[in-house]
């Protein structure tokens, strides 16, 4: 296996114009687009919703891929989420649906080049860059996001969430940045 099939790209389809999004992935030769959004619509994208995408990735000559059920950033069960609905990332990853996402992902990185794709264009704070990419980049797969401008930012190493305090420990940390609950979860305490 060459280094370039140990590498993914990451993309976000944002506001951009179906064009534009096309010419992305045929500019920077996508052959699977991965969708690893938990929700795969967009109110304000018509052309990123789930029924129509397939058709809109098969124009370019690439395939679509829907692996959200495994690899989306809300999941369903309240024991991947705190009081805050903060996404605890390091339960998801240690997940059974997440580790058969993560092994289908680089069986197909193995022989095709392929693209994940969320909705935000900046990877900063999308969890296909926190949670999806983080595992990989921690497996040897390099990682590279495709910008709305074309070019592709490539993810320096491994991720590290430990700036907290000396008492606070990587899995604390690990999680999503806002609170992404459809309602904020409950405490599980007795007290009134």
């Amino acid at each position: 296996m060459t280094a370039e099939q140990k590498r993914l790209l990451t993309i976000g389809h944002s506001n951009h114009s179906q064009d534009r999004f096309q010419q992305l992935i045929v500019g920077n030769e996508i052959e699977v687009l991965v969708d690893v959004r938990s929700s795969p619509r967009s109110r304000y994208v018509q052309w990123a919703d789930r029924a129509k995408l397939p058709q809109v990735i098969e124009e370019t000559g690439a395939r679509y891929l829907f692996l959200g059920d495994y690899l989306g950033g809300r999941p369903p069960g309240g024991q991947f989420y705190d009081a805050q609905g903060h996404v605890l990332y390091g339960k998801v990853a240690a997940s059974a649906p997440f580790a058969t996402g993560i092994t289908r992902l680089r069986r197909g990185i193995g022989v095709y080049r392929v693209a994940i794709m969320c909705s935000e264009e900046d990877p900063t704070y999308c969890h296909r860059r926190l949670l999806v990419a983080k595992v990989l980049l921690e497996q040897g797969v390099a990682v590279g996001h495709i910008r709305g401008d074309g070019r592709i930012e490539e993810e320096p190493g491994p991720l590290r969430f430990t700036e907290g305090t000396l008492l606070e420990d990587e899995e604390v940390l690990w999680r999503s940045l806002r609170s992404v609950s459809p309602k904020r979860r409950q405490s599980t305490s007795l007290a009134a």
